[in-house]
């Protein structure tokens, strides 16, 4: 487990990625910062992601699933947000891949200048705390 301290809530939604499910879900389990709840929000996808999601939640405790009828990338965020238990918030598209020591080093970041949001330098996540 990582040194650094303080649970992270990463939220991913998801709709139509049975290709891409996997990786990115592997690729959040690979993070060197452990300390996290990983929260997928199936948002009434009618292909193959639910019985994947349900596959990976066996697999890890730390992943919890919520299934609900279409209504949007806002929608199923704001599902997971209203479960969320994190100090700290993160999303992931469903589609996308995150590197392992994304986490650790944002968190570190976050905490070395007493920030509210860190980005990736990428751009394509960020992470906040949880008022």
């Amino acid at each position: 487990m990582s040194e650094e301290k303080g649970k992270i809530s990463v939220i991913v939604p998801v709709y139509q990625v049975e290709a891409y499910l996997a990786k990115c879900l592997d690729s959040i389990l690979a993070q060197t910062f452990t300390d996290f709840e990983l929260i997928l929000v199936d948002d009434g996808t009618r292909d193959d992601c639910p019985r994947i999601m349900t596959r990976y939640a066996a697999m890890d405790a730390r992943i919890r699933c919520i299934h609900k009828e279409n209504g949007g990338l806002s929608s199923a965020r704001n599902a997971g947000l209203d479960i969320a238990r994190g100090e700290y918030i993160a999303f992931v598209d469903s589609d996308d891949t995150v590197e392992p020591e994304m986490y650790e080093e944002m968190v570190k970041c976050g905490r070395r200048n007493i920030a509210c949001l860190t980005i990736a330098p990428t751009g394509t996540t960020s992470l906040m705390t949880q008022t």
